[in-house]
């Protein structure tokens, strides 16, 4: 997809995703050493919108598997549509059992899910798994058969093997240690949160009415609060949403009426919003 890791940039940049040279780098290496990519990182720094902005450029299908405690094999990968079945074999009531397990274990009874969709594609595809972190060890060992050959075996129907291997980014808030194994397989790259010059880039692209003034105010409010022994530090998206905020209120300048009155958009725990208010000094910014 790229030719360069300046082209990656630039492409990026086109769909609203400024990327840091890393970030460039580490995608333009995935893409071209045809390996999937682990981007891990505190929760509302850009990674699912890397997923995204990459199927962008490529005029990519993207295909996502969401997970979370308890996600198996039958949402990751496939499963058999068990109503159908059953229709199936009550409508051939005079036929065999192996004269209807032929028919019932086809194309035409399978569900696929995210995982399968994404190997079985003839299209370009982008298959993000999100949150890989929150999913339960076991998944892990469905990912490995999946990223090491880009196969997947229905015992039904036989091995099926990827004929346009799709790009492949995981995601990760390392909630808990994804196994070695895992690891081995993937490129690796960290995203956290972006220093004030980039960030202020960020907030002028997605908030382009904001005053260049408020920009800054804006950006070394939000650097003090993740300087602050927080629950929640505030993410580049809370970033973009307060700028936002500011201005739908109209505020012309960050004074402490309106950060106080506008807190909530930036954090999420009381206690949190309460050690701001008492630590945050406005005049020393």
């Amino acid at each position: 997809m790229f030719t360069s890791v300046d082209d990656v940039s630039a492409r990026l940049a086109e769909t609203g995703y400024l990327a840091s040279p890393a970030v460039a780098t580490t995608v333009f290496l995935a893409d071209r050493l045809g390996k999937p990519l682990l981007v891990e990182g505190p929760a509302g720094v850009g990674k699912t919108e890397l997923a995204k902005a990459v199927a962008e450029i490529a005029g990519a299908r993207l295909v996502r598997l969401q997970c979370y405690e308890g996600v198996d094999e039958s949402r990751a990968l496939y499963e058999w549509n068990h109503a159908k079945q059953l229709l199936r074999i009550s409508a051939g009531r005079d036929e065999t059992w192996d004269e209807a397990r032929t028919d019932i274990f086809s194309e035409e009874f399978l569900l696929t899910r995210p995982l399968l969709t994404a190997i079985r594609g003839d299209e370009a595809t982008v298959l993000l798994i999100d949150e890989t972190d929150k999913a339960d060890v076991e998944v892990e060992g469905l990912l490995l058969e999946v990223l090491s050959d880009f196969q997947v075996t229905v015992p039904e129907l036989g091995t099926i093997t990827a004929t346009r291997r799709p790009f492949v980014v995981l995601t990760s808030n390392a909630s808990r240690e994804l196994s070695e194994a895992l690891r081995r397989r993937c490129l690796f790259l960290h995203i956290g949160f972006p220093d004030e010059e980039l960030e202020r880039r960020i907030v002028r692209l997605k908030v382009p009415g904001l005053d260049e003034a408020l920009v800054r105010s804006v950006v070394r409010v939000v650097g003090a609060l993740r300087a602050m022994d927080l629950r929640k530090v505030p993410s580049v998206a809370e970033t973009i949403d307060w700028a936002r905020t500011l201005l739908a209120l109209g505020a012309g300048t960050l004074d402490e009426t309106v950060v106080q009155a506008s807190l909530g958009v930036l954090l999420k725990h009381q206690d949190d919003v309460l050690k701001a208010t008492a630590k945050l000094d406005l005049d020393a910014l």
